[in-house]
């Protein structure tokens, strides 16, 4: 009976050290039993033009383990703009070198163009910032920089920053589940594409395609040394089939400036184009400054 014991236990002390786990660390034990509940956030949040609510649900709350024992959570969020952005999200983003609000003691606004995919638009954009001395920042895709590498030297040599919006346009969250080496793979091509492209490095900052993110990805990010940029305005301007009329769009631009305000607006926009050169003017009457990222501390 002493022998099958002694047996099986080297049996077992044998399996263990196989896969690479030590029966003696109790912390990693603790940490492959541990069972976290299922948690059903509902965070309400009220727009201009309607009261919506986003629920987010998860049946397990996934966690990447650090070095120092601290747990990242891999939970996919969903950025959006309200009144108010929750303490807990507030925190979150502090700690991780993540913006959607500039600075909020001066009438600045921080003006953002994603570009997916090229519309036609750009140039027009292009010249009306240059007429009117805006800087602004473009957040661009690998495809969209080997397809449009005249348009994007253009910006950078005429002062706009040239940001990073991942390789493939994926949800950061989801693919940072796949490793941190598949992770910087989105990010480090997307570098490579504009060096190639215009002989400059990128400026270190990114915004999660989608407004997709996880306490991980925002984390990967940072490890990067990028800053992850949301946004505090953005409108239903990215359907070419369904673009808005311009008083309505103009009117919804005007009435939610804020100072410190990043607004997100898309350069396929017809619509976005035809009322910038106004919208940029009647900001400025009203005493705004247009700022740069750079400006984010």
């Amino acid at each position: 009976m002493k022998k099958k014991t002694l047996a099986l236990s080297l049996c077992l002390t044998l399996c263990l050290t196989t896969i690479g786990c030590k029966s003696t660390n109790s912390k990693t034990t603790n940490y492959l039993n541990k069972n976290i509940s299922s948690n059903n956030i509902k965070n309400k949040i009220t727009d201009s033009s309607k009261e919506r609510s986003i629920e987010n649900s998860t049946d397990v709350k996934e966690t990447v383990s650090k070095s120092n024992n601290k747990n990242y959570e891999t939970k996919e969020r969903d950025w959006f703009f309200a009144p108010e952005v929750p303490t807990d999200i507030q925190g979150l983003i502090k700690n991780h070198s993540a913006y959607y609000l500039g600075d909020t003691s001066k009438k600045v606004i921080y003006l953002t163009f994603d570009e997916g995919y090229e519309n036609g638009y750009t140039p027009k954009i292009l010249d009306i910032l240059k007429d009117n001395k805006v800087k602004a920042a473009f957040f661009v895709v690998v495809p969209y920089i080997n397809s449009n590498k005249d348009l994007i030297k253009r910006m950078s040599e005429e002062g706009h920053l040239v940001c990073n919006h991942s390789n493939h346009h994926p949800s950061m969250a989801k693919t940072a589940l796949k490793g941190k080496d598949a992770f910087n793979k989105e990010l480090l091509d997307t570098e490579k594409a504009y060096e190639d492209a215009t002989g400059k490095k990128m400026p270190k900052f990114f915004r999660p395609p989608m407004g997709k993110y996880s306490e991980l990805s925002l984390e990967y990010t940072k490890q990067l040394g990028y800053k992850t940029i949301f946004w505090s305005f953005a409108y239903h301007d990215w359907d070419i089939n369904k673009q808005p009329s311009h008083d309505f769009a103009k009117k919804k631009i005007i009435n939610k400036a804020h100072n410190g305000g990043i607004f997100l607006l898309h350069a396929v926009s017809k619509t976005n184009t035809e009322i910038l050169d106004s919208v940029i003017k009647e900001l400025k009457a009203e005493g705004y400054r247009f700022g740069t990222l750079d400006e984010l501390k």
